[in-house]
């Protein structure tokens, strides 16, 4: 493999084994699992010191000790904070001893490349390292502090004193972040692992029979990645004898598409969940001015499409990327109406949650939400906020209709709406959109609410082995605590490719 490109020329692969392991995603997750995969090992400083005395004594005893060939599941046992998993827990407490306590305490891990360790993988992901990330305003503020999304071995702040460039209120900006991440591949090697504009269609089990052949394997695909199953048989005789088949295609520089297929030991999820937006599902919702996106937004407002003479941008949503809407269109002297179900007193709204001094901008947001209402003037021009209010239906010629919670309606002209309001992972490449994975498999899989099931120390899914999610898709949410869950899956993918017991 080259260099990661969005327009790499592939080389023929006709004598490629199977891969041992495939990430699809080059988000942090991937990132991070792919820096354990490729021989780099975490081990504990001599002489440092754990403020956890039960912790400290459990690190004392395996000295010398990798922390991948420790016992995750004792190490983390009793460990509290931010995260529901335990071993993301043990991984952020190693990585930033303290750090909810305001500490700036020196990481108790020391890193050495050890290549005998090095697992043979592919990053497959849509765009540059650093996925979703790519996506975002650049000048948007991350609601983590800096710190939090430093990668391991290489803290944020120190790249960012090479660029000659410092954090906003201990804050990074998404432009930043998602530069970071391009240059931390780059810097740490792992280059040759990703493959940039490649987008995976189909991931299935191929069941192999005793003649050693695919059932239902489609030879007519042009493959980039093939398996030459008579030279290889050896390969592939394992104690599990299931191979997962992954296809799809990589963006050639001309703009076609080239076709590829993976044959994958172990096929690991990370590929987030800002994929799909959710939807109202109300009528109208499909026209041409309505966004599911900032991106339109600040398109519109680039062109000059809204302007501070134009009839109000609808903003519906009560969540951190309705904020950063909100703050955008208000920044450029845009009108906005901002809608959204909830009181404006309601505890459970994320604002609550977010301490005032780290986080103002925010909390002006909240402040506005709350002081300048439908039912109350206040100080903030061309801004109207809409509580407890649902929206019933879009027009053609540009007319929202809302009720409120007495069940009147109002109809009001917008310039343009952005729905924002979540989203859905999109695992359309998974038989039924991967719904037989979930917690409740009743239900799509949701990264809060109904997040994939799997092993919390091992991060494989319960329901298909071989295959692993990591991220937020196994309900890690933030770029601290997604490395725990590649840790957890790093060490289970080394023991089964070493052939070591569970």
């Amino acid at each position: 493999m080259k260099m990661c490109s969005l327009f790499s020329e592939y080389p023929a692969m006709e004598e490629y084994k199977p891969l041992p392991v495939v990430i699809i995603g080059n988000g942090p997750s991937g990132i991070c699992l792919s820096y354990l995969l490729s021989g780099y090992t975490p081990y504990i400083k001599e002489g440092s010191v754990q403020l956890n005395p039960i912790l400290q004594k459990k690190l004392e005893k395996a000295s010398g000790l990798s922390v991948l060939d420790q016992d995750l599941e004792y190490l983390s046992e009793g460990l509290e904070g931010r995260s529901h998993s335990p071993v993301s827990l043990l991984f952020d407490t190693l990585l930033r001893p303290d750090t909810d306590f305001g500490q700036n305490e020196e990481s108790l891990l020391t890193w050495q490349y050890e290549p005998e360790r090095a697992v043979p993988h592919l990053v497959l992901g849509k765009g540059l390292p650093g996925g979703a990330w790519h996506s975002i305003e650049g000048g948007m503020i991350t609601l983590s502090r800096g710190e939090w999304m430093s990668l391991p071995d290489l803290p944020v702040k120190e790249w960012l004193r090479r660029k000659r460039r410092s954090l906003r209120n201990d804050r990074a900006t998404a432009g930043d972040i998602a530069e970071y991440y391009q240059y931390y591949v780059k810097k740490k090697g792992l280059q040759d692992n990703f493959i940039c504009g490649s987008v995976v269609t189909s991931v299935r089990k191929m069941n192999l029979d005793n003649n050693l052949t695919y059932e239902n394997a489609d030879s007519s695909v042009n493959n980039y990645f093939l398996l030459n199953l008579p030279e290889q048989k050896d390969s592939v005789q394992r104690d599990n004898r299931n191979l997962f088949q992954v296809d799809g295609f990589v963006n050639s520089e001309n703009g076609s598409q080239k076709p590829f297929s993976i044959y994958a030991e172990n096929v690991i999820l990370a590929t987030g969940t800002s994929d799909s937006p959710s939807w109202l599902g109300v009528k109208g919702e499909d026209l041409p001015f309505i966004s599911h996106g900032i991106s339109a937004l600040e398109n519109a407002v680039r062109e000059q499409k809204v302007h501070k003479m134009s009839d109000p941008v609808l903003i519906i949503g009560a969540g951190l990327s309705a904020a950063d809407a909100v703050l955008f269109a208000h920044h450029c002297n845009i009108p906005v109406i901002h809608a959204f179900r909830r009181k404006v007193n309601d505890h459970g709204l994320i604002f609550n949650q977010l301490p005032q001094m780290m986080y103002p901008e925010y909390h002006k947001v909240y402040q506005m939400m709350r002081e300048q209402s439908i039912f109350d003037s206040g100080p903030y021009e061309g801004y109207v906020s809409l509580p407890e209010h649902h929206i019933l239906s879009f027009k053609d010629d540009k007319k929202c209709v809302f009720e409120d919670k007495n069940g009147h309606q109002k109809i009001y002209n917008i310039s343009m709406a952005v729905i924002l309001i979540g989203s859905n992972p999109n695992l359309s490449f998974l038989p039924n959109n991967g719904i037989h994975l979930a917690i409740d498999n009743k239900y799509p899989v949701n990264a809060k609410r109904n997040p994939i099931d799997i092993n919390s120390f091992t991060y494989e899914c319960v329901q298909e082995k071989g295959l692993y999610a990591v991220g937020p898709l196994a309900g890690d949410y933030f770029v601290r605590f997604v490395q725990g869950g590649a840790l957890a899956a790093a060490k289970s993918l080394l023991r089964k490719v070493n052939h070591k017991p569970p």
